[in-house]
């Protein structure tokens, strides 16, 4: 069962190396301009501006990073400080378990106006490999990314030793 996991992990971590998913583009929506109208209250200070949004695109990204099917170009644009982590994501290009593996999110929870704790499954071949798995989102550059702690993490948890985590 351990080596079971722990292989699913590698793959997961494998994916992740094959899967950056696209970072999708979102409207700014930003409805912040200073007007004082009474008809929304402000935002809370522990989530976004417009959190709906927020969580679609982290669903959205999350999703595209973990499919095996986008282009490593594609998920180093999705990882937050991608470009300095793409060996890590190259370290794991050729691990066949990568282009089985997908995850769905479960649910997101705001930390912060720019950070999101991520629920997901991680599913390897159509089934959980680590169900329940819990990881962060961050805001870069305009986009919610998975972060780089989540990759470093399924990186630990494959047992693999891999420079930049």
């Amino acid at each position: 069962m351990v080596l079971k996991r722990r292989a699913a992990a590698l793959a997961a971590v494998a994916v992740l190396v094959l899967t950056p998913a696209v970072a999708s583009c979102s409207d700014d929506g930003d409805t912040s301009s200073g007007q004082t109208s009474s008809s929304a209250p402000p935002a809370p200070t522990d989530r976004p501006a417009d959190p709906a949004a927020a969580k679609a695109q982290i669903a959205r990204n999350w999703t595209a990073f973990f499919d095996p099917k986008t282009p490593a170009t594609e998920r180093v644009k999705l990882l937050e400080n991608g470009a300095k982590l793409a060996p890590v994501l190259a370290a794991f290009a050729g691990d066949k378990n990568a282009a089985m593996t997908t995850a769905q999110v479960k649910g997101v929870a705001f930390a912060s106006p720019t950070k999101a704790n991520v629920t997901y499954d991680l599913l390897v071949g159509g089934n959980p490999a680590l169900p329940g798995a819990k990881g962060t989102s961050v805001l870069q550059d305009g986009t919610w990314k998975v972060s780089a702690a989540t990759l470093c993490g399924l990186v630990q948890l494959s047992g693999a030793t891999v420079p930049g985590c």
